[in-house]
């Protein structure tokens, strides 16, 4: 195997025993090349003889992982052999590796190509290293990840909203000791139920030896600061490259915790002029569509206040809600925040829920009940309400408070559709919400105090 240049954080990545790690975070961070040695230990290791290398089409995974400079035919001269077109009875592209064990096959396909893929998965597999798994083909990855030992992935920090994470990269998590390297962006993200033996590891361009400072500014200093692609690339946070409706918002500008909202008051002798909240719906079991409440309130500064949200899918309840269920859920809802803030009297209901608000007039109707529920007004059109919130975003009078961690997820990933000026019809139901609420009182917000 080659010299490389390793830091301590690398060497004890190497030295690390587990079933599943996923390797996220900037460019340039040499999660590629030193996971080859990895993924090639653990198949040294294996009783397995069957193994597999994939990425988004087999001549990238030749030109990252087999060709480059630091590639694995490099680093293992010697003891391996790669044949783009098979060998022998093999008619599949493939690396020979030899090891104390005995040859081991590892097959060399792409996720592009579903033919090929499918032939490469006929049998149980030991080792798995799967490039870019953020791109990945999610049938593919289903597929492999019951019919391996151990998995490998690497991959630049992508759409949060994008299955993998939900389904694989969420439900690992870091070893303590580097949790301090951690954005609290991505920490946040990592919130899926654990799976034992998933480790998580968040690499920079700082954890990469072979770099100088100089290299480092370089590559900082070649994206343009505020971007989507300086995001993802140089910072190693997630959110959606290109498109963004709310391009402007910020999590440093715009989230701010209970504590510091608190004093953040106290010492601007603020007070809430206003309060509202919120209703959108959607009872599908078989999407990511959700019932989402938000509980705002206008200071006497003009600043608008995301205080409270909660969301609910019904795809993931044994019990799926029902409009009645909903009526509940809200009222309870509202009493808490009542308590915690203040009366929001006028509560906002997405109009095409009719069903949701014939329930709540009934339950009005027949309980003491202080709150109207009202149809949300819609004739202020969506590109008029985005427009107001991204003015809002630039003056930095939309704030939202640090546990809304869902209205936060869907500013970061609300996206323009790419053939027309609307915006998707997903990742959107806090801040439909957000707006059924805001829109009666609007000319308070942003007015100053």
């Amino acid at each position: 195997m080659s010299n490389l240049v390793l830091s301590s954080k690398f060497k004890d990545f190497l030295s690390v025993y587990c079933e599943r790690e996923f390797l996220e975070g900037t460019t340039a961070a040499g999660k590629t090349t030193v996971g080859i040695p990895k993924f090639m230990l653990r198949v040294a290791m294996s009783n397995k003889k069957d193994h597999v290398i994939a990425g988004a089409d087999l001549g990238t995974v030749e030109k990252n992982i087999i060709n480059s400079e630091l590639g694995l035919l490099a680093q293992f001269k010697g003891v391996t052999e790669y044949y783009s077109n098979g060998k022998g009875k093999i008619r599949l592209p493939h690396i020979q590796y030899e090891t104390e064990k005995g040859t081991r096959i590892i097959y060399v396909c792409g996720y592009d190509n579903k033919a090929k893929w499918k032939k490469v998965l006929g049998s149980q597999m030991g080792c798995v290293f799967i490039d870019e798994v953020n791109i990945c083909d999610m049938e593919f990855l289903r597929e492999i990840t019951h019919r391996c030992e151990y998995m490998m992935t690497t991959s630049n920090p992508d759409d949060p909203s994008l299955p993998v994470y939900k389904e694989f990269i969420n439900k690992s998590r870091p070893l303590k000791r580097y949790l301090k390297d951690y954005p609290k962006e991505l920490l946040e993200e990592l919130n899926e139920p654990y799976v034992k033996n998933w480790v998580h590891w968040y690499f920079t361009f700082y954890d990469n030896a072979s770099l100088t400072e100089k290299d480092i500014q370089k590559k900082i200093d070649a994206v343009p600061v505020g971007t989507k692609m300086y995001k993802n690339k140089i910072q190693g946070l997630r959110g959606r490259a290109t498109g963004l409706v709310f391009s402007n918002f910020s999590r440093k500008k715009h989230v701010i915790d209970y504590a510091s909202f608190k004093e953040y008051m106290k010492k601007n002798n603020l007070y809430f002029k206003t309060f509202s909240c919120g209703v959108d719906t959607s009872y599908s079991s078989n999407s990511p569509d959700t019932v989402s409440f938000i509980f705002q309130g206008i200071l006497s500064n003009g600043k608008i206040v995301i205080l409270d949200e909660e969301v609910r899918n019904n795809r993931d309840l044994e019990n799926p809600l029902a409009p009645t269920d909903v009526v509940e859920n809200l009222i309870a809802f509202l009493e808490r925040n009542r308590k915690e803030w203040g009366f929001a009297m006028n509560v906002f209901v997405d109009s095409a829920d009719q069903a949701t608000l014939k329930e709540l007039t009934k339950y009005a109707d027949n309980n003491p009940c202080v709150y109207v529920f009202d149809n949300a007004w819609k004739k202020m059109n969506i590109i008029d309400r985005i427009h107001t919130q991204l003015g809002w975003f630039n003056t930095n009078d939309y704030i939202i408070l640090g546990h809304c961690i869902n209205h936060i997820k869907e500013l970061e990933v609300y996206s323009w559709k790419d053939d027309k000026y609307e915006p998707e019809d997903r990742n959107d139901h806090t801040i439909n919400a957000s707006q059924y609420g805001f829109i009666p009182y609007i000319k308070e917000i942003g007015v100053g105090g």
